[in-house]
């Protein structure tokens, strides 16, 4: 079978652009490495219309134009007469143009008119063939260097080239135009089977047309001789009918009947003549189907020649991107090949470096084990010899042997006469030390009690004085006091009572009863102003710490306690808490009863001081175990867990018989006091405190099925209501977070931009219309830290201590981080960026791992502090982990390190929070507390801890970090490129900046105020409506 003009040209290495009937354009491109000079080629065609006229054909010109003057031999020019009997060739030696032209063929219409007045070209095809081999030979200069004017001769080489440029040219040309000359008879003779078949059509219609008229004749005669039969058949019946009558009659009725019988057989043969005729009818129609279907079939034929044409056209301009492409790609692959010879020119070096070693390595290998075997033969030899001189030397030694033998048990005799000496004067000596040990223990003892009685008593600790609260409380639980006495005597240790504290001092020989009995003649009837408060929470730094709750709770305690106030804290009693952090822990001796599940269970309560305050640890003796499960939260009861704590704690302070004016209860873990209080234990006689709750993060508020709310004794009838602790998302859940808001006097959060957060849709987590109904209530308040515990100045996990007069020491705790942890030390000025917190999404855990890697874009070195409960979270920067094991510059520790943190905060440079969002926040107060610059996003009490250096609107005074304000890589990394400018173009204002944030005061003072006011006002408005 004939090949296609798309695959014969493919096959040719040519590539060319769709045929079409009317005109065509081929165009030949010049190879980037050399040029193709014009020649133009006119090419008749025959057009073949439908109507299967033919047209004479057209002669076409072939003309070439050259822009370089040349000669050439009769052998080495190609020949015109081979082209094509229609294709003449004209050359002309004159110069062109300077532009580039193209090979241009162009197939005109076959009704003579100009192609320049016809439609445009179509198709434009770039052909690229062998002729780039031939150049890619010859070292041309580059084209663009040197402009040749049109009168210049050419070298022999570069003529010789042109000529063979010229040679492929006319080549091309002359197959493209055998290619074109095939395509069109195969054109043309589909045309003419396309118009014979018209013909055929067209005399089928008008066949199958009198066929039908035909038939309609034929059916009208069919009905025409149906009726003849039926009057035949009546006459047959009347004859039939009539019988034997007169001969005369049947005479007639004979003559009758032979005429009828005559003019029955002319029809009936007749009928039988149009039957036959109308069966070759359908014969014939049949036949004409047939050839209508064979019709049908040639027209699908000719559409599908005719979509293989345009599928053609498609695969050519195809092609032709493709040639274009590779014309870019083989002036790549020429500069990849110099590369690549001198990358192989190198292995080859490196290879004969490698033999050379490798040669050198088994030379020395060789010798190594020579030498080994030498050392080994030698070894034998010593040992041989040394054998030799053994049994030569027997003798002589053991007479030697002998004398020594004699001359040392002498020794001995006057070594152990002397040790008994010794020995003697030894327990001499020791006995008169320990009566001068006693003796000094002794003055001492007096001289502690002289301290103790002469120490002021404002100069005692505030452990002193929680101790002796929690031995008041013990009696008072023992029944060894009345309430009214224990009263008494903590209002005396509140106030701190001269009296008490010498009596307390004076008794400590005694035993509990004298104890008792000389306290209980110090009461008296003095009540004092100052607020009794006591805190229910989950956590309490150090010894119960997962977040920042725990701070807080201790920091406003310890400031609120400073103040005057009597602050006692109730807290669970964790199996897995640091009890060591814990003094004078004892438990005491009469358990309370709490109410759970319809049961009384029984409560360990354990006192003890923390950081100097006083707390209870409630040890729940149910079979569940509540709080000795490995850890603090977690698990699947925790709503159980806190609930039955909650009501246990209300439990003791009803029992101990205390008064307190304020009870703060503090996230959903503790929010079931909140209503326990004013349902249950008001009616029961404890009724003198107002409930202040405090939400840290409204993310977390432990809604639960309203079932689980009957077993702390809560009736759920009453609370799973819409106005009370129905949960807002679901009628059948119960909403803990929701009833504190609902039943408390007062409620806080941790920051004022939080506070405004939280009471919209996008940040209230669905307890936005809630805290609107209760807006006159609701407060923000920033937390602030423990600046005792975390001081740069006073702090015995740093490497070097520091203040912000001097921070020299912050070099050599960031040298000491980077020895601990393995990263360079190259680069004194190169800064390191830290965080610490827990990998939730909360924290913004995609920025924190934009960060890692824009950190060391910038020059800088990064290190992370802390971990995820979220295993996917986990996982993923476990593997980041593993990226940087060995990195210089970068460290992932997945773990929270007390101790660790300390250093880290000391060490950093920059301190990155790119929260999504913060209720408080309080590793930027800690960062800027050892002056490291925070980097945070503005939200919560990160937006009003942090002001932008560069924010102009914001006095300068208060600039102390860098924000950013949208949640995305972009925006964070803006604010980390500018603190790297500033780090690395202004060493003295940076210097200013770390001091001006170490000098800020982030303590507990200024907000225990605040809250020292709610309680203050919240107390005064309950008495004077109880006075009312």
């Amino acid at each position: 079978m004939e090949a296609t003009p798309s695959t014969w040209l493919r096959g040719r290495g040519l590539v060319v652009g769709g045929l079409k009937f009317g005109q065509v354009i081929v165009r030949f491109y010049p190879s980037p490495s050399q040029r193709l000079y014009p020649a133009s080629c006119r090419i008749r065609h025959r057009n073949f219309s439908l109507n299967a006229k033919r047209q004479p054909a057209k002669k076409i010109n072939l003309e070439r134009t050259t822009n370089r003057k040349f000669q050439t031999s009769g052998d080495n020019d190609s020949d015109p007469s081979k082209l094509s009997k229609d294709i003449t060739i004209d050359t002309n030696q004159e110069a062109a143009s300077n532009e580039h032209d193209l090979i241009v063929i162009e197939a005109g219409h076959a009704n003579g008119k100009d192609y320049n007045n016809s439609s445009p070209p179509n198709e434009v095809i770039s052909l690229h063939d062998d002729t780039i081999d031939s150049a890619r030979e010859s070292s041309y200069s580059d084209e663009n260097s040197s402009d040749i004017d049109g009168g210049e001769q050419l070298s022999g080489i570069h003529l010789e080239d042109l000529v063979g440029m010229i040679r492929h040219a006319e080549k091309n040309i002359h197959l493209l135009n055998q290619a074109r000359i095939r395509a069109l008879e195969d054109l043309e003779k589909i045309l003419s089977e396309k118009e014979e078949l018209q013909g055929q059509i067209k005399t089928l219609e008008m066949k199958l047309a009198e066929t039908d008229e035909r038939l309609k004749v034929v059916a009208q005669e069919k009905i025409h001789v149906e009726l003849l039969e039926d009057q035949l058949e009546k006459l047959r019946n009347e004859l039939s009918s009539r019988g034997s009558n007169e001969e005369n009659t049947q005479d007639k009725n004979s003559s009758v009947s032979s005429s009828q019988i005559d003019l029955i057989d002319s029809f009936s043969q007749e009928l039988d003549l149009l039957r036959a005729e109308n069966m070759s009818l359908k014969d014939e129609l049949q036949v004409l189907k047939a050839q209508l279907g064979n019709m049908r079939e040639n027209d699908q034929r000719i559409q599908m020649l005719e979509e293989e044409r345009l599928t053609m056209e498609s695969s050519l301009k195809e092609l032709e991107f493709k040639l274009a492409a590779s014309h870019e790609d083989i002036s790549k692959i020429s500069s990849l090949k110099s590369e690549c010879k001198s990358l192989y020119e190198k292995v080859e070096d490196l290879q004969m470096l490698l033999d050379k070693a490798t040669k050198q390595a088994d030379h020395a290998s060789l010798v190594l084990l020579e030498n080994q075997e030498l050392q080994k033969k030698v070894d034998r030899l010593e040992e041989s010899l040394k054998e030799a001189d053994v049994y030569r030397l027997s003798t002589e030694k053991m007479q030697q042997y002998n004398e020594l033998m004699q001359q040392k048990i002498k020794l001995l005799d006057e070594r152990l006469q002397r040790s008994d000496e010794e020995v003697h004067s030894y327990v001499q000596l020791y006995q008169d030390s320990m009566k001068e040990f006693q003796d000094t223990v002794d003055n001492l003892k007096e001289e502690s009690k002289k301290e103790e009685q002469d120490t002021s008593v404002n100069d005692k600790p505030w452990a002193f004085w929680s101790n002796l609260l929690l031995i008041v409380d013990g009696w008072v639980l023992e029944k060894k006091i009345s309430v009214d006495q224990a009263k008494l005597l903590r209002e005396m240790i509140w106030n701190r009572d001269e009296a008490i504290c010498d009596a307390y001092i004076s008794s400590k020989e005694k035993n509990e009863r004298e104890i008792i009995t000389t306290f209980l003649k110090l009461t008296s009837s003095t009540i004092g102003e100052r607020l009794h408060v006591i805190h229910i929470a989950a956590e309490m730094a150090p010894v119960a710490k997962v977040g920042g709750l725990g701070d807080v709770v201790t920091g406003l305690s310890k400031a609120l306690q400073k103040k005057g106030h009597l602050v006692e804290i109730i807290l669970p009693k964790y199996d897995c808490m640091r009890h060591e952090l814990v003094r004078d822990l004892k438990l005491l001796d009469v358990p309370v009863e709490s109410y759970f599940d319809g049961h009384l269970f029984k409560n360990k309560i354990w006192v003890g001081t923390v950081e100097g305050l006083p707390v209870y640890f409630i040890e729940p003796q149910h079979p569940s175990r509540f709080f000795s499960r490995g850890q603090f939260y977690g698990e699947r009861d925790d709503f159980k867990r806190f609930s039955f704590f909650s009501r246990a704690a209300l439990e003791l302070l009803l029992q101990a018989g205390k008064r307190p004016d304020i009870i703060h209860c503090h996230d959903w873990q503790t929010a079931f006091v909140a209503p326990l209080y004013w349902d249950l234990y008001v009616a029961k006689g404890l009724n003198s405190a107002r409930i202040c709750f405090t939400c840290h993060n409204f993310e977390y508020q432990g809604a639960a099925r309203a079932s689980d709310l009957e077993s702390c004794g809560l009736d759920v009838y009453q609370l799973n209501r819409p106005d009370r602790m129905q949960d807002n998302s679901a009628k059948d859940r119960v909403n803990p977070v929701k009833g504190a808001i609902v039943f408390s006097n007062i409620v806080t959060t941790v920051s004022p931009s939080y506070a405004q957060e939280v009471r919209t849709a996008q940040g209230g987590q669905g307890l936005h219309g809630t805290l609107n109904s209760h807006s006159k209530k609701f407060v923000g308040i920033l937390n602030g830290i423990d600046t005792e515990a975390w001081n740069p100045a006073t702090d015995p996990l740093l490497e070097v201590q520091y203040n912000s007069s001097d921070i020299e020491g912050k070099a050599e705790n960031k040298e000491a981080l980077r020895r601990q942890l393995g990263i360079s030390s190259a680069d004194l000025r190169q800064p390191l960026v830290a965080c610490i917190t827990r990998l939730v999404p909360q924290k913004g855990v995609h920025l924190i791992r934009h960060a890692i890697y824009r950190t060391l874009e910038l020059g800088g070195q990064f290190v992370l502090l802390g971990s995820s409960p979220v295993p996917q979270i986990q996982r993923e920067f476990e593997d980041i982990e593993n990226h940087f094991r060995t990195h210089e510059h970068a460290r992932l520790l997945l773990k929270y390190d007390e101790s660790l943190a300390h250093l880290i905060y000391a060490a950093s440079d920059m301190f990155i929070i790119p929260s999504i969002f913060e209720p408080c926040g309080l590793t930027q107060m800690i960062a800027m507390r050892y002056g490291a610059i925070p980097i945070v996003r503005k939200t919560g009490g990160l937006n009003d801890s942090v002001f932008d250096v560069d924010d102009d609107t914001i006095p300068v005074h208060f600039r102390n970090g860098f924000t950013f304000l949208t949640a995305d890589e972009q925006s964070f990394s803006n604010a980390l490129e500018r603190a790297f400018h500033h780090y690395k173009h202004d060493a003295d204002g940076w210097k200013q900046l770390v001091q001006k944030d170490m000098r800020i005061d982030f303590s507990w003072d200024t907000s225990s105020v605040l809250y020292e006011e709610l309680y203050a006002k919240s107390v005064a408005r309950a008495r004077a409506a109880n006075r009312t």
